[in-house]
Protein backbone atom coordinates (compact mmCIF):
# COMPACT_ATOMS: atom_id res chain seq x y z
CA UNK A 1 0.00 0.00 0.00
CA UNK A 2 1.08 3.56 -1.09
CA UNK A 3 1.77 5.63 2.12
CA UNK A 4 0.71 3.36 4.92
CA UNK A 5 1.36 3.25 8.55
CA UNK A 6 0.98 1.66 11.36
CA UNK A 7 0.04 3.27 14.50
CA UNK A 8 1.40 1.79 17.63
CA UNK A 9 -0.88 3.39 20.06
CA UNK A 10 -4.11 2.30 19.04
CA UNK A 11 -5.99 -0.69 19.49
CA UNK A 12 -9.12 -2.51 18.11
CA UNK A 13 -11.84 -3.94 20.07
CA UNK A 14 -14.98 -6.09 19.01
CA UNK A 15 -18.04 -5.47 20.53
CA UNK A 16 -20.31 -9.19 18.80
CA UNK A 17 -23.47 -10.58 19.58
CA UNK A 18 -27.15 -9.77 18.82
CA UNK A 19 -27.74 -7.03 21.10
CA UNK A 20 -24.29 -5.12 20.37
CA UNK A 21 -26.17 -2.13 18.63
CA UNK A 22 -28.86 -1.46 21.30
CA UNK A 23 -25.72 -1.39 24.33
CA UNK A 24 -23.58 0.21 22.70
CA UNK A 25 -26.43 3.34 21.59
CA UNK A 26 -27.24 3.40 25.24
CA UNK A 27 -24.00 3.85 26.40
CA UNK A 28 -21.91 6.56 23.59
CA UNK A 29 -22.42 9.80 22.55
CA UNK A 30 -23.04 9.37 18.46
CA UNK A 31 -25.67 7.04 16.65
CA UNK A 32 -24.37 3.41 16.60
CA UNK A 33 -26.83 2.41 13.88
CA UNK A 34 -25.25 5.07 11.44
CA UNK A 35 -21.99 2.36 11.86
CA UNK A 36 -23.94 0.65 8.60
CA UNK A 37 -23.69 3.38 6.35
CA UNK A 38 -19.80 4.56 7.68
CA UNK A 39 -17.41 5.33 10.78
CA UNK A 40 -18.54 7.52 13.63
CA UNK A 41 -16.71 8.86 15.77
CA UNK A 42 -17.77 9.06 19.55
CA UNK A 43 -17.50 9.39 23.06
CA UNK A 44 -18.44 7.20 26.18
CA UNK A 45 -19.05 9.29 29.30
CA UNK A 46 -19.18 9.14 32.88
CA UNK A 47 -22.53 9.08 34.84
CA UNK A 48 -22.24 13.19 35.38
CA UNK A 49 -21.39 13.86 31.79
CA UNK A 50 -17.65 14.09 31.92
CA UNK A 51 -15.27 12.20 29.13
CA UNK A 52 -14.17 8.73 29.52
CA UNK A 53 -13.32 7.20 26.18
CA UNK A 54 -12.95 8.41 22.64
CA UNK A 55 -13.30 5.60 19.95
CA UNK A 56 -13.98 5.63 16.08
CA UNK A 57 -16.86 2.80 15.54
CA UNK A 58 -16.89 1.22 12.47
CA UNK A 59 -18.80 -2.33 11.27
CA UNK A 60 -16.81 -5.59 11.18
CA UNK A 61 -18.06 -9.06 10.21
CA UNK A 62 -20.91 -9.60 12.71
CA UNK A 63 -19.67 -7.03 14.98
CA UNK A 64 -18.61 -3.51 15.63
CA UNK A 65 -15.42 -2.17 16.00
CA UNK A 66 -13.59 0.13 18.31
CA UNK A 67 -10.45 2.11 17.41
CA UNK A 68 -9.16 3.22 20.43
CA UNK A 69 -5.89 4.81 21.88
CA UNK A 70 -4.31 1.76 23.23
CA UNK A 71 -3.53 2.58 26.57
CA UNK A 72 -7.32 3.43 27.63
CA UNK A 73 -8.69 -0.02 25.50
CA UNK A 74 -8.01 -2.64 28.72
CA UNK A 75 -9.81 0.37 30.44
CA UNK A 76 -12.60 0.26 28.22
CA UNK A 77 -13.34 -3.43 28.05
CA UNK A 78 -13.25 -3.68 31.71
CA UNK A 79 -16.48 -0.93 31.88
CA UNK A 80 -18.17 -2.05 28.89
CA UNK A 81 -18.14 -5.32 30.62
CA UNK A 82 -19.61 -4.01 33.42
CA UNK A 83 -22.79 -2.48 31.61
CA UNK A 84 -23.09 -5.72 29.84
CA UNK A 85 -25.81 -7.41 32.63
CA UNK A 86 -27.78 -9.53 30.15
CA UNK A 87 -27.56 -8.27 26.49
CA UNK A 88 -25.91 -10.73 24.36
CA UNK A 89 -22.30 -9.12 23.66
CA UNK A 90 -19.05 -10.20 24.01
CA UNK A 91 -16.41 -7.90 23.75
CA UNK A 92 -13.00 -9.03 22.96
CA UNK A 93 -9.71 -7.18 22.10
CA UNK A 94 -8.16 -7.97 18.76
CA UNK A 95 -4.60 -7.95 17.38
CA UNK A 96 -5.40 -5.93 14.52
CA UNK A 97 -3.39 -3.07 13.54
CA UNK A 98 -4.28 0.74 13.34
CA UNK A 99 -3.12 1.62 9.76
CA UNK A 100 -3.25 5.15 8.78
CA UNK A 101 -2.39 6.84 5.53
CA UNK A 102 -3.12 10.28 3.65
CA UNK A 103 -2.87 9.53 -0.01
CA UNK A 104 -4.45 6.78 -2.35
CA UNK A 105 -6.59 4.96 -0.04
CA UNK A 106 -6.85 0.90 -0.11
CA UNK A 107 -9.95 -0.42 -1.20
CA UNK A 108 -11.18 -1.47 2.30
CA UNK A 109 -10.22 1.66 3.63
CA UNK A 110 -12.00 4.70 5.47
CA UNK A 111 -11.77 8.41 5.72
CA UNK A 112 -11.33 9.57 9.26
CA UNK A 113 -14.93 10.69 10.28
CA UNK A 114 -13.60 13.09 12.55
CA UNK A 115 -12.19 15.46 9.36
CA UNK A 116 -11.19 14.45 5.95
CA UNK A 117 -7.90 16.05 6.62
CA UNK A 118 -6.36 13.22 8.96
CA UNK A 119 -6.57 10.48 6.39
CA UNK A 120 -7.76 7.21 5.79
CA UNK A 121 -7.53 4.36 8.55
CA UNK A 122 -8.07 0.51 7.84
CA UNK A 123 -7.47 -2.58 10.48
CA UNK A 124 -5.33 -5.43 9.59
CA UNK A 125 -1.81 -6.47 9.60
CA UNK A 126 1.24 -3.56 9.86
CA UNK A 127 3.84 -6.11 10.17
CA UNK A 128 6.48 -4.54 7.40
CA UNK A 129 4.72 -1.08 7.74
CA UNK A 130 6.73 2.26 9.07
CA UNK A 131 5.68 3.58 12.28
CA UNK A 132 2.92 7.09 11.88
CA UNK A 133 5.59 9.52 12.84
CA UNK A 134 4.01 11.18 16.36
CA UNK A 135 5.44 14.66 15.42
CA UNK A 136 4.13 15.15 12.04
CA UNK A 137 1.10 13.47 14.13
CA UNK A 138 0.81 16.24 16.63
CA UNK A 139 1.37 18.45 13.78
CA UNK A 140 -1.84 17.98 11.81
CA UNK A 141 -4.06 17.48 14.74
CA UNK A 142 -2.90 20.65 16.18
CA UNK A 143 -3.68 22.33 12.75
CA UNK A 144 -7.00 20.97 12.38
CA UNK A 145 -7.84 21.07 16.28
CA UNK A 146 -8.12 17.85 16.71
CA UNK A 147 -7.88 16.71 20.92
CA UNK A 148 -6.09 13.50 21.51
CA UNK A 149 -6.92 10.71 24.54
CA UNK A 150 -4.97 11.72 28.02
CA UNK A 151 -3.70 15.06 26.26
CA UNK A 152 -6.28 17.27 25.30
CA UNK A 153 -8.84 14.45 26.40
CA UNK A 154 -9.15 13.88 29.98
CA UNK A 155 -10.92 11.47 31.42
CA UNK A 156 -13.37 11.86 34.35
CA UNK A 157 -11.83 16.13 33.67
CA UNK A 158 -13.01 16.92 30.09
CA UNK A 159 -16.57 17.75 28.94
CA UNK A 160 -16.70 16.50 25.06
CA UNK A 161 -18.51 20.16 24.02
CA UNK A 162 -15.43 22.26 25.30
CA UNK A 163 -13.19 20.05 23.04
CA UNK A 164 -14.54 19.75 20.10
CA UNK A 165 -16.54 16.90 19.55
CA UNK A 166 -20.02 18.75 18.12
CA UNK A 167 -17.44 20.29 15.00
CA UNK A 168 -15.40 16.32 15.14
CA UNK A 169 -18.92 15.05 14.43
CA UNK A 170 -19.24 12.76 17.84
CA UNK A 171 -22.00 13.54 18.74
CA UNK A 172 -25.80 13.44 17.74
CA UNK A 173 -28.29 15.25 19.67
CA UNK A 174 -31.28 13.78 18.33
CA UNK A 175 -30.32 10.28 19.30
CA UNK A 176 -32.35 8.76 22.69
CA UNK A 177 -30.84 8.77 26.18
CA UNK A 178 -27.00 7.42 27.16
CA UNK A 179 -24.95 7.45 29.89
CA UNK A 180 -23.91 11.21 30.97
CA UNK A 181 -26.64 12.52 28.18
CA UNK A 182 -28.57 15.04 30.60
CA UNK A 183 -25.30 17.40 30.83
CA UNK A 184 -24.33 17.14 27.63
CA UNK A 185 -27.96 18.50 26.35
CA UNK A 186 -27.93 21.42 29.03
CA UNK A 187 -24.38 22.08 28.05
CA UNK A 188 -25.84 22.14 24.52
CA UNK A 189 -28.81 24.02 25.01
CA UNK A 190 -29.08 26.10 27.88
CA UNK A 191 -25.70 27.31 28.59
CA UNK A 192 -23.23 29.21 26.71
CA UNK A 193 -19.38 27.48 26.86
CA UNK A 194 -17.21 29.20 28.93
CA UNK A 195 -14.06 27.45 28.74
CA UNK A 196 -12.71 25.76 25.42
CA UNK A 197 -10.10 24.07 23.18
CA UNK A 198 -8.91 26.56 21.17
CA UNK A 199 -5.86 26.81 18.65
CA UNK A 200 -3.15 29.23 19.67
CA UNK A 201 0.18 30.63 18.35
CA UNK A 202 3.12 29.95 20.90
CA UNK A 203 6.01 32.51 20.55
CA UNK A 204 8.75 30.93 22.73
CA UNK A 205 9.50 28.20 24.76
CA UNK A 206 6.73 26.36 27.27
CA UNK A 207 6.02 22.78 27.17
CA UNK A 208 2.65 20.88 27.58
CA UNK A 209 0.84 21.43 30.52
CA UNK A 210 2.24 24.50 31.06
CA UNK A 211 -0.68 27.08 33.18
CA UNK A 212 -1.26 30.12 30.56
CA UNK A 213 -2.23 33.20 32.79
CA UNK A 214 -3.56 36.82 31.55
CA UNK A 215 -1.73 39.66 33.97
CA UNK A 216 -1.18 36.91 36.46
CA UNK A 217 -4.66 35.22 36.66
CA UNK A 218 -5.40 31.73 35.62
CA UNK A 219 -6.30 31.94 32.30
CA UNK A 220 -6.07 27.83 31.01
CA UNK A 221 -3.35 25.56 30.30
CA UNK A 222 -0.92 24.65 27.30
CA UNK A 223 -1.58 21.38 25.51
CA UNK A 224 0.37 20.08 22.41
CA UNK A 225 2.68 22.23 20.62
CA UNK A 226 3.59 22.18 17.36
CA UNK A 227 5.75 24.39 15.08
CA UNK A 228 4.76 27.45 16.69
CA UNK A 229 1.26 26.81 17.00
CA UNK A 230 -0.57 24.87 19.44
CA UNK A 231 -3.68 23.26 21.20
CA UNK A 232 -4.68 25.33 24.79
CA UNK A 233 -8.04 24.68 27.10
CA UNK A 234 -8.78 28.49 27.74
CA UNK A 235 -11.26 30.88 29.61
CA UNK A 236 -13.01 32.60 27.25
CA UNK A 237 -13.57 35.62 29.48
CA UNK A 238 -9.38 35.29 29.59
CA UNK A 239 -8.23 34.34 26.31
CA UNK A 240 -7.51 37.92 25.02
CA UNK A 241 -4.71 39.87 23.63
CA UNK A 242 -1.19 38.36 25.01
CA UNK A 243 -1.23 35.67 27.51
CA UNK A 244 1.60 33.97 28.98
CA UNK A 245 3.23 30.16 29.51
CA UNK A 246 6.60 30.36 30.72
CA UNK A 247 8.61 32.17 28.87
CA UNK A 248 6.58 31.91 26.31
CA UNK A 249 3.44 34.42 24.83
CA UNK A 250 0.49 32.64 23.57
CA UNK A 251 -1.93 34.37 21.60
CA UNK A 252 -5.66 33.08 20.66
CA UNK A 253 -5.53 32.22 16.94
Amino acid sequence: MTNSFYNPDRAVLRIAGADRVSFLEGLVSNSVARVEQGPVYAAMLSPQGKYLFDFIMSSGKDSILLDIRKNRAATLAQRLTMYRLRADVEITETDLAVLQGFEAAPEDAFTDPRNDALGWRMYGDGSGLPELDSAAWDALRVAHEIPETGVELLPDDSYILETGFERLNGVDFRKGCYVGQEVTARMKHKTELKKGLVSVSVDGEAEAGTAITTDGKPAGTLHTVSGGQGLAYLRFDRAKGDMQAEGAVIRRN
